[in-house]
């Protein structure tokens, strides 16, 4: 590896870990968990994912939306039955990921991941909206006006450094200049230690003290499942995003079994279960993060601040954070989205609108399948539309229909429209060499329209199936 290359990790990998602390401690917390188990499942999984998985530059950690996926689990049944969860949802992942499922994310439509990419964008900001609280109240009056003017301060680093240098990552500059300017001045200021104390030991192998009964099973299963989906949904798709932005290509399938792997360690050494995290991603690759030492050093920092680093860690005031992550969901949000609204058809941005919009006040899994579930709808409504026939009558007498299109369950009863039994010559031959039959709907449409044709006690000739058509039909019993 060159020596630049090796820096521009290094320094990526450091700005990232200070991202990665208090969105760790920010979920653990949300799920009623030691801040320390998010941090440990930080460490491990982004060090693990970053070692073996199948996408150099992307960043893993104990990621929000599955922490408010396994709240219930453990206010009901503690944080072993969530450890055993992390166990399971982990094996999923890599059986996912070993029968190559991972390609399945080639069905997302791209105003799908516009949607995605908006709504995460949105939550990663009103996220930090939290810190303008202290005990559920808002700040007021002077701890307000510091609070947004060290905010302010630093996204203008990160907004002008670039143009002055490049030899160094902007927030990596932004949240350490802030840092000392809290730090010499004395302001008071919020710190990443009013969030939480995050000094401790090693984590220690241990597995979940639960009853490992079918009766445990039938408790953990459900949220490991629901879990392993959201993670690998959300680990796809900021996969995806990556291969945009470093122009480069991932191999998803890898990931998956690396990210349960990592899970299933974490689990077994008492820390949350984590997946792909868009914004410390992002923050990685703006900063130069393009190698697997990125992620290594952003997963081992953290280690570091637990085990030694934790009383200057928790000096780092959280309006520097605020600020960085502020502007990463500027540079999430995909504004061209925006500019295209009238360019592009109407269906498109309503599945752009409706995604963004199901991500921020649902979740991610529940926006990305009702954005699939619309787009797929939209295609057949307009792939239906656009079957049609050509007929005329031949010199015998009978009658030609040449069929353009595709037959399939959307299409079936439009397609039935073109035809008129009752008017129609005793003799009609179906030309078939532009109409492509798709399922069953297709199969069953042709009979219907073979039944009709008999009654009227007229004869109804298909010529010019393709060989797919006929295994189709012969499949189904039907003869051509």
């Amino acid at each position: 590896m060159k020596p630049a290359r090796l820096r521009a990790d290094v320094l990526a990998g450091l700005t990232t870990s200070f991202a990665l602390v208090p969105e760790c401690i920010a979920f653990a917390l949300v799920a009623h968990l030691n801040p320390l188990m998010g941090l440990y499942g930080a460490f491990i999984i982004c060090t693990l994912t970053a070692l073996f998985g199948g996408r150099p530059g992307m960043v893993s950690g104990a990621a929000g939306s599955m922490a408010v996926v396994i709240v219930a689990l453990v206010v009901q049944h503690g944080a072993q039955y969530l450890l055993a969860t992390v166990l399971l949802g982990g094996l999923i992942m890599i059986a996912f990921g070993l029968l190559r499922l991972g390609k399945l994310v080639r069905m997302v439509p791209y105003p799908v991941m516009l949607g995605f990419v908006n709504g995460l964008a949105i939550v990663i900001a009103l996220a930090q909206l939290e810190h303008f609280k202290t005990d559920e109240d808002w700040l007021v009056g002077t701890p307000l006006y510091l609070m947004l003017g060290l905010v302010a301060l630093t996204m203008a680093i990160v907004y002008i450094l670039p143009r002055l240098t490049r030899v160094v990552p902007p927030a990596l500059v932004a949240i350490l200049g802030v840092g000392l300017l809290v730090y010499l001045l004395g302001l008071p200021t919020r710190t990443l230690g009013d969030m939480a104390h995050i000094a401790g030991g090693l984590p220690t192998l241990a597995l979940p003290d639960i009853p490992w009964s079918l009766e445990t099973l039938k408790i953990i299963a459900p949220y490991a499942v629901l879990m392993a989906l959201v993670g690998l949904l959300e680990t796809l798709l900021t996969l995806n995003l990556t291969d945009e932005i470093s122009e480069s290509r991932g191999f998803p399938d890898r990931e998956c079994v690396a990210l349960g792997a990592a899970n299933i360690v974490s689990g077994a050494f008492g820390g949350m279960g984590g997946c792909a995290m868009i914004g410390q991603t992002v923050i990685n690759l703006s900063s130069g993060g393009r190698g697997r030492l990125s992620g290594v050093v952003a997963g081992v920092m953290v280690l570091l601040f637990v085990l030694f680093l934790s009383p200057l860690i928790e000096r780092i005031p959280l309006a520097a954070l605020v600020g960085v992550m502020f502007v990463v969901a500027q540079q999430t949000f995909a504004w061209g989205s925006l500019r295209v609204a009238g360019k592009v058809p109407l269906n498109d941005v309503l599945v752009i609108v409706a995604v963004t919009v199901i991500t921020v006040f649902t979740d991610l899994a529940i926006a990305v399948f009702c954005g699939i579930i619309i787009a797929a709808l939209n295609f057949a409504w307009h792939h239906a539309r656009e079957l049609y026939a050509d007929s005329h009558d031949e010199a015998d007498g009978s009658k030609l229909y040449r069929v353009h299109g595709t037959l399939f369950f959307a299409s079936s009863t439009p397609f039935l429209n073109q035809f008129d039994p009752a008017g129609d010559p005793a003799q009609v031959t179906l030309d078939c060499q532009h109409l492509s039959f798709v399922d069953y709907s297709a199969i069953a449409a042709l009979k219907t329209l073979r039944e009709r044709y008999a009654r009227a006690g007229k004869h109804l000739r298909v010529v010019h199936l393709s060989e797919r058509c006929k295994k189709l039909l012969k499949r189904a019993g039907e003869q051509h």
